[in-house]
């Protein structure tokens, strides 16, 4: 199966129509979150996107190498012999990259808390659905005299879960 057409999209065609529907939306919700976001954030992503680009490891390779080269070369102006000067220059660039990093950081952090509820919500109510379920077939099971051998579990497997007891026994670990 192919994973992506000429456009750079992946080809969903072997895709069942509900899971193409689902991929979709998700596309959509996240063009429509781009679309949404303030100018600040398009700029920290711009940022982000180059800095973390080979394109920027090859602009700093010239322009510091030419900056080293030019005041060690002997009949070049040396403008900053005790290279003083391109420290500063690269603390100061190293504090605004790492402050856009962090930018970065957050928004992802702030994405995956979002997909982590909706994973959280949708697994709670497949569990409850999937507890109903075992109820329904355990009672045609016992209206049709079937044994199963699991009859015994039923009791455990038929309770719902409770999230906040579950988070309650995992802090205490």
């Amino acid at each position: 199966m192919p994973i992506s057409s000429d456009s750079g999209q992946a080809d969903l065609s072997g895709l069942s129509s509900s899971l193409r529907r689902n991929i979709e939306t998700l596309r959509e919700r996240r063009r429509q979150e781009l679309i949404a976001s303030g100018k600040e954030d398009k700029l920290a992503n711009a940022i982000t996107a180059f800095t973390g680009s080979m394109r920027f490891v090859y602009v700093h390779l010239a322009l510091y190498g030419g900056w080293i080269l030019s005041n060690l070369l002997p009949g070049l102006p040396h403008f900053d012999p005790t290279f003083v000067i391109l420290a500063m220059a690269a603390s100061v660039e190293a504090i605004f990259l790492s402050t856009f990093v962090l930018i970065s950081q957050n928004r992802a952090m702030a994405a995956t808390d979002k997909r982590d509820d909706l994973d959280l919500h949708i697994n709670l109510l497949a569990e409850h659905e999937v507890t109903k379920l075992i109820v329904m077939v355990a009672a045609i099971a016992e209206k049709l005299q079937v044994r199963t051998g699991a009859e015994q579990e039923i009791g455990e497997i038929t309770k719902d879960v409770a999230p906040d007891a579950v988070l309650s026994e995992i802090e205490k670990q």
